[in-house]
């Protein structure tokens, strides 16, 4: 998804990100001081019953709402699906994240409960800070506490009576196949991961998209951040970033094609972030000097399976990390598609090819 950053030369405005893409040629969008108001930032939301994703409930599966904690204490919200006709021994299971600033009302919970058709017990969840898990103040993002999370719905599973602890693993999307990849490097405990059209958050918070961002232009944002902690102490809150993926004319395309996924009925989601809600404008500090990928060769022995579609201005980032991963890993481009075709059309996501994957790799 787009990131949104503070420029100092813009303290007293705020530039809408098409100017910004025009003015660095990057993704890196400049904020003013001033705090924007922003209706989920006050508390984490009480968790709904209802079924109120953005996909259809499938007769083929048995959901229910559960939560859980990561190690920092933050209690997680998450969907859990089971198949239906389930026999009585366990079963693999999968954890599913993502996008980044995506509620698992969204893409998350279309692949958990596909999945979950295809014989997976599946667990996709709401990221700390975010959607109806814990944590204050809300719209905030770690890549160490956003890693965890996938690690404590590990946990999670394997304390489930339905799930063989042994054959877990995970899938991420967007923003979060980064933090699946980085979570998965460290927690020898998941046998097989997915990274499904992924972004490095940490890469293009620090570099920008396709690496344009100067020295100078981080030595910026940081010095505008840096501040603007002085003023979230202060006022006793955070300030927020401009809504994301509101159009005011002559956008990038894949600004485009976020709206058209975030902000239509295809996939609008009033807790997310990104259905014209927004981030803290602090939130990329943490991501700046945290390169969540250096280790990613340590995955091996256990595979891993980059999807991106050929058309995606983010292709970059999982042809990089595949160069990067050792093996078995494997690449897979699907022609034609965009971005955020991945998120959530199912004749183009290539579901037959995660349920072989992971029946090979989660095998009993």
């Amino acid at each position: 998804m787009p990131v949104n950053t503070p420029d100092t030369k813009t303290s007293a405005r705020t530039i809408h990100r098409r100017e910004l893409l025009k003015l660095t040629g990057a993704g890196v969008a400049a904020l003013g001081a001033v705090s924007i108001s922003n209706p989920l930032k006050a508390k984490a939301q009480n968790m709904s019953n209802e079924w109120d994703k953005v996909f259809p409930l499938s007769d083929k599966i048995d959901h229910e709402k559960i939560t859980f904690k990561n190690r920092y204490g933050i209690t997680l919200s998450g969907d859990l699906y089971l198949p239906k006709d389930r026999a009585r021994g366990r079963l693999p299971a999968l954890v599913v994240g993502g996008p980044f600033g995506a509620v698992k009302e969204q893409s998350s919970g279309l692949y958990a409960q596909t999945m979950a058709e295809r014989g997976f017990v599946t667990l996709a969840f709401d990221p700390s800070y975010t959607g109806e898990s814990g944590g204050e103040p809300r719209n905030v993002a770690s890549p160490d506490i956003n890693t965890e999370d996938f690690s404590a719905a590990v946990d999670y599973l394997g304390l489930h009576a339905s799930v063989d602890r042994e054959r877990i693993g995970v899938i991420g999307i967007c923003g979060w196949g980064g933090m699946a990849l980085n979570a998965v490097a460290a927690d020898k405990r998941v046998k097989a991961v997915v990274a499904s059209t992924m972004y490095d958050m940490t890469r293009v918070m620090s570099k920008g998209y396709n690496d344009s961002v100067t020295l100078e232009q981080r030595t910026q944002a940081l010095e505008q951040m840096s501040r603007q902690r002085w003023a979230d102490a202060e006022n006793g809150a955070p300030a927020y970033q401009p809504p994301f993926n509101e159009l005011k004319g002559g956008e990038a395309q894949f600004l485009v094609d976020y709206h058209d996924y975030y902000m239509t009925p295809r996939g609008y989601h009033a807790r997310a972030v990104n259905s014209g809600n927004s981030w803290t404008q602090t939130t990329p500090l943490s991501f700046m000097n945290m390169p969540i990928l250096t280790y990613i060769a340590e995955i091996s022995p256990r595979p891993v399976l980059f999807i991106h579609g050929e058309k995606a201005h983010s292709r970059y980032f999982s042809e990089t990390a595949f160069a990067a991963a050792a093996e078995p890993k494997e690449l897979m481009i699907i022609p034609g598609a965009n971005h955020t075709d991945l998120y959530d059309k199912v004749d183009v996501i290539p579901f037959d090819k995660l349920t072989s994957f992971f029946n090979q790799h989660l095998a009993a």
